[in-house]
């Protein structure tokens, strides 16, 4: 124990400090001054980087209602791929390892035994090569490569990472495109939105991100999209921690003194229901602000319509992006990130579901789409079904992670390049 009872009370004499300093009362005038006047067309630099389209409202929908509601979709398919996380050995090697599975509901067993496994290599000497090709294991049910990355001055673990969860990813739904024939979402953006902000990270990062293996990463959804529109089968991800910042930083640039962090923070305002008298929220009345807000309304789940999505890590796949030099074979348009947000009062938790514009244009599909995911999120009281089937499948575990690096110390010749926080944590006892 480290902190004493007095201690405790000091901190939180500090918050009574700070809670009487903000007026959220103004918050919630300003959030919905935002909703109607900004939102609808957002610009940055006179450029459209958020933009409603069909309605703009906001929706509720009772939580044991349509936890029970039939579903829009007969089968659904998940997808996600999990990670080892960067390790870094004496001998200078950075090596991540990627796991991808597809799960399915109703169950598919066969389907579930299928992976792609993906390690990526860093090497600080120039002279080194571990590039191998696709091989097969597990009566054909694994396909797996090593990967070796271009070589970079820093950011080496954020790049072995990227490349390997991307590609392991995206070769799986690529692979297994052709097994789903009603919906597929992904655990995660539909884009692989890490190396769209490489650039904005450091301009070697973004350099590199145009090299011919990232790239070669980012055509593999560029060429999944296509392939679901071909098939006429909706391609969607499911975002369970929206990290954008895309309206909050376009209203600061606007002029806009935004009290939000990022979006998430900004549409959670917008659509947690509070008690009359309490937060204005969605049916709710001006309050009080502060400690006096009214109790949170936990009854419905609350959601956004859909937007288009050109800003932040979206640009790339905007019409007037490049997608970082990758050839669409579809209008530009098609593959614009669209969105809507959906919000569970019972976790306060909010999330964001994904879809190219080539689904969400039609009103029927977008409808589905809605409809899936909010009976989904109501009913299990977080991701859908499938997406933490997926989810359990890639999931590595602590133990195992530990036990794959000792493998990658046996086969490497060298010890992993240990850290403080590996003792203070514990990490060698696995």
């Amino acid at each position: 124990m480290t902190l004493d009872p007095i201690h405790v009370e000091n901190i939180a004499q500090l918050a009574y400090g700070i809670g009487g300093d903000v007026d959220a009362t103004d918050h919630d005038d300003l959030a919905e001054r935002v909703w109607r006047e900004w939102l609808p067309e957002l610009r940055r630099d006179g450029r459209v980087v958020l933009e409603a389209f069909g309605d703009h409202e906001r929706r509720r929908a009772a939580i044991d209602d349509v936890a029970l509601a039939e579903r829009p979709f007969e089968t659904v398919h998940g997808l996600d791929s999990g990670t080892i996380n960067p390790t870094t050995f004496k001998n200078g090697l950075v090596v991540d390892v990627a796991h991808a599975a597809m799960a399915s509901s109703p169950t598919d067993l066969d389907l579930h035994r299928d992976r792609t496994i993906v390690a990526t290599v860093h090497a600080g000497d120039s002279t080194a090569g571990f590039d191998s090709e696709w091989t097969r294991r597990d009566e054909g049910h694994t396909k797996q490569r090593v990967l070796h990355v271009p070589r970079v001055n820093r950011y080496a673990e954020r790049v072995v990472h990227a490349l390997a969860l991307y590609l392991a990813e995206g070769t799986h739904a690529l692979d297994h495109a052709d097994r789903v024939d009603d919906l597929l979402v992904l655990d995660g953006p539909v884009y692989p939105k890490e190396l769209f902000t490489w650039a904005d990270r450091d301009p070697e990062l973004g350099a590199l991100a145009r090299e011919a293996k990232p790239r070669a990463v980012v055509e593999q959804y560029v060429r999944l999209v296509e392939r679901f529109v071909e098939r006429d089968v909706p391609l969607a991800g499911f975002v369970k921690n929206p990290a954008s910042a895309t309206a909050t930083r376009a209203l600061s640039r606007a002029g806009v003194e935004s009290p939000w962090p990022d979006d998430t923070a900004l549409f959670t305002r917008l659509l947690e229901r509070r008690e009359p008298g309490g937060d204005a929220g969605i049916g709710g009345d001006d309050g009080r602000g502060g400690a006096d807000r009214g109790a949170r309304l936990d009854d419905d789940l609350t959601f956004t319509t859909w937007f288009r999505s050109r800003g932040g890590a979206d640009a790339p796949m905007a019409a007037d992006g490049d997608a970082l030099g990758v050839d669409r074979e579809l209008d530009p348009e098609l593959y614009e990130p669209t969105f809507m947000i959906v919000y569970d009062p019972r976790t306060d938790v909010t999330y964001k579901l994904e879809a190219p514009y080539a689904f969400t244009r039609d009103v029927a599909t977008r409808e589905r789409l809605t409809r899936q995911v909010v009976a989904e999120v109501a009913a299990t009281r977080g991701p859908p079904e499938p997406v933490s089937k997926a989810d359990a499948l890639a999931r590595i575990s602590a133990s195992e992670k530990a036990a794959l690096r000792r493998k990658f110390e046996e086969r490497l010749g060298s010890d992993q390049q240990a850290t403080y926080d590996d003792l203070r944590w514990g990490k060698a006892d696995f």
